[in-house]
């Protein structure tokens, strides 16, 4: 399988951490990503506030304690915090 890459330079990924816990990202591999789409698609993931997510990822970001994962929506990565 052919890795996707997530349309962000290496710079912005230098400096991009969690709003939250200020924890350091980094791209979700493709495998991962599979993973957490087939949860997904059986209504087992929530975002920070509770809600369902229903729509697949493509491209996201990991933080690096494994906890918490940021769409990644045409190259531009989604971190809001609410």
């Amino acid at each position: 399988m052919k890795e996707h890459l997530v349309a962000i330079s290496k710079e912005l990924l230098d400096i991009l951490c969690c709003p939250q816990t200020k924890k350091r990202v980094t791209v979700l591999p493709n495998d991962k990503i599979a993973l957490v789409n087939d949860r997904i698609a059986q209504q087992q993931v929530r975002d920070a506030d509770g809600n369902i997510i229903d729509r697949p990822l493509t491209e996201a970001l990991l933080t690096e304690d494994g906890r918490t994962i940021y769409r990644v929506d045409e190259g531009i990565p989604v971190m809001l915090i609410g």
